[in-house]
């Protein structure tokens, strides 16, 4: 062989080499893309296909024990016991009418043992349930047969879809009927589609019961046999609906629960600008207590787009590196000067090594500064909080300070009258009277128990406390803050509006704290009320969410403009110099914001200031006395 002959097959093998690199390279990135996208999209299905179970699964949940209970109402027991009886029908219609607004759900209704509706919460409707028999439908006849009926179907009535719930009605051992609770599961559906999230529900057979896609409701996965269509048809779950195949083709399967599918054309009318790619990631999901299937379609289209790109850049990067490898063994050859390049090559090593090192230098002391101002914010924080609680501390005590008049003037006529009795119960004893001596003894019980219970709520209230983060009952709290000022109360002859609030409702704040926001509102409204006709401070509470409002209102002259404006801010005050250091309104809004609420002030519509507090309220069955 000639040495032309073997230069020309030395370059074929090297193109033909070179050929399947790239596309070796091509299809290797596009496989680990691949697999690594899909990965990644199987990992945030399954977390969302977990939220989206635990809200459906709790959607149920909130009814499950409705009508298992329902046979303890008197107009419904009085009702299953006498169903002919008109009077007892209207009472019963009435009642579950009422329920069904209260509760959310679609339509509550009872059955006689035979299965006819003897009372509905639609019963004003025209196309009520009234009078309707559906002994034939599962949920009638699981309850009828001692179990607890769950099933999800299509109303004959009004066509509506929903899932209804179904206990039995017993007096003893005898089946007198059955309660039935139907909810609406729209507002997952209206959710999913909020989110953007092609999300799916389908039944036992395969049929889609809900759907973040309204098109694809009440479609079949796949084709339908005959004998499920004739159970359909049968119980009449969906109404006799068509129930068009939808038909997801599997392409691949990744596991279990994920494969990816495509959607073919023409299975279900789709408009020709349907936003919906043809190919997805189906992630699966079983239901709790149900053999549902809750299903997520992901678009591929990102993923085989990303794929292609990476197939593509690794066909690039290889082919660009094949080239260079040529080029460097071309030049390596024609290159006589390899230890000078070596050599420059070692000089530019150095020099970077140089700049490594003066930039780690340059970025270590930059992080040793940083973590010096760290150090000094965090010890300023501390001095800041420490400060804080000593002003806290201060405002009590300077409130303590101005109640000290009344609390001696309510210890000095118990001490009074404690010095007499004492002095007569001595003489009634060398007299031999018992029981005079008896009586007065008890009260100086009394009156030493009432002089304790004024201490008691002093030194509560000037406990120093270090966090606004507690649990405090707000009846116990209001009580404790008007009899810190009720001498000054009595005085001023202010007439005080209580709320009405549950003795159980708490909220999240240290007691001694909000009792003290309390008396400094408290104490504000009183000197904004001396000397004005018919003084009056109403204090009001109520519920919004998760919050509760707490209002103290008087029906002083109100808050001016320009005092408004700076009414929270240090040291400002609307007092006399001497009176106050202006501190209680800053101090009452920082307890209340640390604790997670708020403090606002305004004018009431009918005159007068009006503060509102806003406080988280902690769950009955979350705290204790």
């Amino acid at each position: 062989m000639t040495r032309s002959r073997r230069r020309r097959l030395r370059i074929f093998l090297t193109v033909m080499l070179s050929l399947l690199l790239v596309v070796g390279a091509g299809v290797g990135a596009f496989r680990v893309s691949m697999s690594d996208a899909l990965d990644s999209l199987q990992r945030r299905a399954g977390q969302r296909l977990d939220l989206y179970a635990t809200s459906l699964d709790s959607e149920i949940a909130r009814y499950a024990q409705l009508p298992g209970i329902l046979g303890l109402a008197q107009p419904v027991d009085a009702l299953i016991h006498d169903p002919n009886n008109v009077q007892r029908q209207k009472e019963a219609n009435r009642y579950l009418e009422r329920l069904a607004e209260r509760t959310g759900a679609s339509t509550i209704y009872i059955q006689d043992w035979l299965g006819q509706v003897v009372a509905t919460s639609n019963w004003r409707r025209p196309d009520s349930y009234l009078g309707e028999n559906d002994a034939y439908r599962p949920y009638f006849q699981d309850a009828a047969s001692g179990g607890v009926g769950r099933f999800f179907g299509v109303g004959t009535s009004r066509s509506e879809p929903g899932y209804y719930l179904s206990d039995g009605l017993y007096d003893g051992q005898r089946l007198l009927g059955v309660a039935v609770v139907k909810i609406s599961l729209s507002r997952l559906e209206r959710a999913w589609a909020e989110s953007k999230s092609l999300v799916l529900v389908t039944d036992q057979n395969g049929v889609v019961i809900l759907s973040a896609e309204p098109r694809w409701k009440f479609s079949a996965l796949q084709p339908l046999d005959a004998a499920v269509r004739a159970e359909f048809d049968r119980t009449r779950q969906y109404n006799r609906l068509p129930l068009p195949v939808l038909g997801l083709k599997t392409l691949r399967t990744l596991g279990s629960d994920a494969r990816v599918v495509q959607l073919p054309k023409g299975a279900v009318r789709l408009p020709l600008d349907d936003p919906y790619p043809r190919h997805f990631l189906a992630k699966s999901r079983t239901l709790p207590r149900s053999d549902w299937q809750l299903i997520e379609l992901l678009s591929l289209d990102a993923v085989y787009e990303l794929a292609y790109s990476r197939a593509a850049l690794a066909s690039v990067l290889t082919t660009l590196a094949i080239v260079a490898l040529l080029w460097w063994r071309e030049r390596r050859r024609h290159l006589n000067d390899k230890l000078s390049a070596r050599e420059a090559l070692q000089r530019a090593y150095t020099e970077l090594e140089r700049k490594v090192e003066e930039r780690t230098a340059d970025l270590s002391s930059a992080n040793y500064r940083l973590q010096a101002e760290v150090a000094e914010r965090t010890r300023a924080e501390q001095h800041l909080r420490q400060t804080q609680d000593e002003l806290v501390q201060a405002g009590k005590l300077a409130v303590i300070g101005q109640l000290s008049t009344g609390v001696a003037h309510e210890l000095n006529q118990p001490l009074a009258a404690v010095r007499t009795l004492s002095g007569n119960a001595i003489r009634f004893l060398q007299r031999g009277d018992l029981a005079t001596a008896s009586t007065n003894l008890t009260t100086i019980n009394e009156l030493v128990e009432k002089m304790g219970s004024i201490t008691a709520a002093l030194r509560s209230f000037a406990r120093k406390s270090t966090s606004s983060v507690g649990v405090t009952r707000l009846q116990r709290a209001i009580d404790n803050a008007l009899f810190l000022v009720d001498r000054r109360l009595k005085q001023s002859r202010v007439a005080i509006v209580r709320p009405d609030a549950p003795e159980t409702l708490a909220v999240r704040c240290d007691p001694t704290r909000l009792e003290q926001v309390l008396v400094n509102l408290l104490t504000n409204a009183l000197d904004e009320l001396a000397g004005r006709p018919a003084p009056r401070i109403e204090i009001s509470c109520r519920l919004e969410g998760e919050q509760v409002l707490i209002s103290v209102h008087d029906n002083g002259p109100g808050l001016a403009d320009a005092v408004r404006a700076q009414l929270f801010e240090p040291f400002f005050t609307t007092k006399p110099a001497g009176v106050g250091l202006g501190l209680g309104l800053t101090l009452s809004a920082g307890i209340v914001a640390e604790a997670g609420g708020t403090l606002v002030a305004d004018n009431h519509p009918e005159g007068g200031a009006l503060f509102t507090l806003t406080l988280p309220v902690v769950p009955e069955d979350t705290h204790h006395d």
